[in-house]
């Protein structure tokens, strides 16, 4: 499974751990991924998204129907 997060289009981004001499070596930085289900009134439907913690504020500030149709129109959900 990709760790990409449904909404937002969050995923994986790349750096360097630092160690106290200062030697750097590549480290991952993953997304904090939740599976969570959604229930839409309009389709009369669960769902089940793979989301990141802060698509997930914003799904709580917004509501699911207006975030999925401007998901939608960025062609990001299905």
């Amino acid at each position: 499974m990709s760790k990409v997060c449904e909404v937002s289009g969050k995923k994986t981004m790349f750096g360097h751990k630092v160690s106290h001499s200062n030697i750097k070596s590549n480290r991952r930085f993953q997304p904090n991924l939740q599976k969570k289900k959604f229930f839409i009134p309009e389709e009369n439907r669960w769902i089940e998204l793979k989301v990141s913690t802060s698509a997930l504020r914003t799904i709580n500030k917004n509501g699911i129907s207006a975030v999925l149709s401007e998901a939608r129109a960025k062609g990001i959900v299905v």
